[in-house]
């Protein structure tokens, strides 16, 4: 049985899915909506493997998928870090424009509200 993991809370239940021809039970605290489209985005990922390598291993198909699917995730990870980055120096660039404005001059210091 596999599981998946979701940052919701709740009381887990058992989802019967497909994946790759294969039928699984997951245990999961998610809906089944949600677990039933990550089997068909796995699916369709794994088709895409098909469809580019031609290979007819499914534990191939499987190690292709995981990797890709990681290398996504690696790359979404990194933009979101180098978008909270980016959020983070426009902040402290507004909040020392607004301090530049009701001081006069350049702040030293955070702006406070009293």
């Amino acid at each position: 049985m596999a599981e998946i993991k979701a940052n919701r809370m709740g009381k887990d239940r058992l989802v019967e899915i497909k994946v790759f021809g294969q039928t699984y039970t997951v245990k999961s605290d998610a809906d089944e909506g949600h677990i039933q489209k990550v089997a068909q985005f796995v699916n369709e990922k794994m088709e895409e493997v098909v469809k580019n390598t031609k290979s007819v291993s499914t534990l191939n198909v499987a190690i292709l998928t995981a990797l890709n699917l990681a290398d996504d995730l690696v790359k979404e990870r990194e933009k979101r870090v180098a978008l909270l980055q980016e959020v983070e120096k426009k902040s402290k660039d507004l909040v020392d424009k607004i301090s530049m404005n009701i001081h006069g001059k350049e702040s030293a210091g955070p702006l406070v509200m009293k």
